[in-house]
C-alpha cells in the first residue's frame, strides 16, 4: 500500500544534492535567552580550564536526520503538510559527541557512511564541530544511515523511522592499527548500543588498557550485555533498567544494575521533564551498617526538591548508605536526584537528541572530574538548550554559552 506523503523523499538517492550541513548550521538563528538567565550568566565566574585530557572516543552511530514539524501527528492516510523542514546530521554518537567537542573535549568517531551525498555532507558537519572523523570506514557502495523524524508541534513529541546504513560495519573494516591509534591517549571510551560486533572489539581494548567506558543502555539491543559487562559509567533512557531487569521500580532497577555489574561506578536514568536519577557506588565499605530501602530514600529526596526554580538542581543523600532493594540485594552507595530544567511550552521547540546532549555532557564532566552534584544540573541544562531548537544538534550549546555559566561554579 502507498504511504501517505508527509513531503519527504522515498529514498535518499532520489534527494537532490544537500548542501553542507555545516553551512546551513551556520545560518540558523541565535537561540534568545530570557531576562533572568542572562542575569544568572552575569553573576557567574569565568569558565574553569579545561580538563588535562580532552580526547574521548565514541563508537556508534552517525546518520542524517530529516526533521519535520507538523500541527499535529497524522492519522492513518491523511495527507499534510510540514510547517518546518531541516536536514541535520544525528545518531546518537554522532550528536554526544558533537556534544561533548563544543564543551571543549576532542573526540573521535568510530563509524561507518558510504560515499553518498548524506555521508559526504555527515562527515563534513562532523568535522567542522571539530571531531575527529578519520577513524570512520567510507564505502563506496550502498547508502549512509539516515531517518525521518515527525516533529508533533502540539504535543512536543518526535516519532523516528530510522534507516539503518548498508553495508553494515563489521569488525574487519576497523584495522588494529587504527583501532590502537583511536585509543591512544583516550582518556574515556563511549558505546551507544550500535555496531555492536564492531563496538565490542572496541570495548574489548579500551578495558584491557584500563580506560573507562561509558555504555548508553537506550533500550536491549544485540550484544549490549556484552558491551554492560566492560561498562564504567552506565546512562540509560527511561524505559531501560526495569526492562533489562524486570525489577519492580526503576530505583529498584538501578541497585538491580549495580548488583549485576560489579565494576560501574555509578547508573544514571533520565527521564525526561522529571529530570533523572543517579545511583553510585561507593568505594567505602558499609555492610556493617542498617540498610536503606531505595524506593523510601528517593521519596524522601524527591520532597526536598520542593518548590523548585526551574534551574536544575542536584539533591543527595547522605554518603555511604547501605542502600537495598527487596528480593534484589544491596550497595553501598549514595543517591542523587536531578531536576530539569522548566523550559515554557513558546521555548519548547524539539526534545529529539536531548539524551544524546545530556550523554555529551556527562561525557565532558567525567573528563573535567565532576562530582554528581554538578554533574547532573550541568547535563540537564546542556540537554534543555538543546530542546530549543529543531534537531539533535542545532542547539546544542558551547563552551562559552552564557545559559551554562553558572554551572561552572
Amino acid at each position: 500500500m502507498k504511504p501517505s506523503p508527509i513531503h519527504f523523499p522515498n529514498y535518499p538517492h532520489s534527494l537532490p544534492p544537500i548542501p553542507s550541513l555545516l553551512t546551513a548550521a551556520r545560518l540558523l538563528p541565535r537561540v534568545q535567552m530570557s531576562s533572568s538567565a542572562l542575569q544568572r550568566a552575569a553573576a557567574s565566574p569565568t569558565i574553569p580550564p579545561l580538563p588535562d585530557n580532552l580526547i574521548v572516543l565514541g563508537c556508534g552511530a552517525v546518520s542524517v536526520d530529516y526533521l519535520a514539524t507538523v500541527a499535529a501527528f497524522p492519522n492513518p492516510d491523511d495527507k499534510i503538510r510540514s510547517i518546518n523542514l531541516k536536514v541535520e546530521g544525528g545518531g546518537n554518537a554522532g550528536n554526544a559527541l558533537t556534544g561533548a567537542c563544543r564543551l571543549g573535549l576532542k573526540p573521535r568517531v568510530i563509524s561507518k557512511v558510504a560515499n553518498d551525498a548524506q555521508g559526504r555532507s555527515l562527515l563534513a558537519e562532523l568535522e567542522g564541530d571539530g571531531v575527529d572523523t578519520s577513524y570512520i570506514v567510507v564505502a563506496e557502495e550502498g547508502n549512509s544511515p539516515f531517518t525521518y523524524i515527525i516533529v508533533d508541534n502540539q504535543t512536543k513529541t518526535r516519532t523516528c523511522i530510522h534507516t539503518p546504513g548498508n553495508p553494515a560495519m563489521v569488525p574487519e573494516e576497523l584495522a588494529q592499527s587504527k583501532l590502537s591509534s583511536a585509543l591512544d591517549g583516550a582518556s574515556l571510551a563511549y558505546f551507544d548500543g550500535r555496531l555492536w560486533e564492531t563496538a565490542l572489539v572496541v570495548a574489548q581494548e579500551a578495558s584491557r588498557r584500563r580506560i573507562p567506558i561509558l555504555i548508553d543502555a537506550e533500550r536491549p539491543r544485540e550484544g549490549l550485555d556484552d558491551l554492560l559487562n566492560l561498562a564504567t559509567y552506565v546512562v540509560c533512557s527511561e524505559k531501560f533498567p526495569q526492562v533489562w531487569t524486570n525489577a519492580p521500580s526503576v530505583s529498584s532497577a538501578l541497585v538491580s544494575i549495580l548488583v549485576r555489574l560489579p565494576n560501574v561506578k555509578f547508573v544514571i536514568v533520565t527521564l525526561g521533564e522529571k529530570g533523572c536519577i543517579l545511583l553510585e557506588k561507593s568505594t567505602t565499605e558499609a555492610s556493617e551498617m542498617e540498610e536503606t530501602e531505595v524506593d523510601s530514600l528517593l521519596e524522601s529526596l524527591r520532597t526536598k526538591v520542593g518548590g523548585s526554580s526551574g534551574i536544575p538542581t542536584c539533591i543527595s543523600s547522605e554518603a555511604s548508605l547501605r542502600i537495598c532493594a527487596d528480593g534484589i540485594g544491596a550497595v553501598n552507595g549514595r543517591l542523587h536526584v536531578g531536576t530539569a530544567e522548566i523550559i515554557s511550552p513558546t521555548e519548547l521547540i524539539d526534545t529529539t537528541g536531548a539524551g544524546d546532549a545530556f550523554i555529551g555532557a556527562v561525557l565532558y564532566a567525567i573528563c573535567a572530574g565532576m562530582p554528581p552534584e554538578k554533574m547532573l544540573p550541568f547535563a540537564s541544562q546542556v540537554a534543555a538548550a538543546n530542546c530549543r531548537a529543531l534537531g539533535a544538534r542545532s542547539g546544542l550549546p558551547r563552551r562559552a554559552d552564557p545559559r551554562l555559566a553558572p554551572f561552572w561554579l
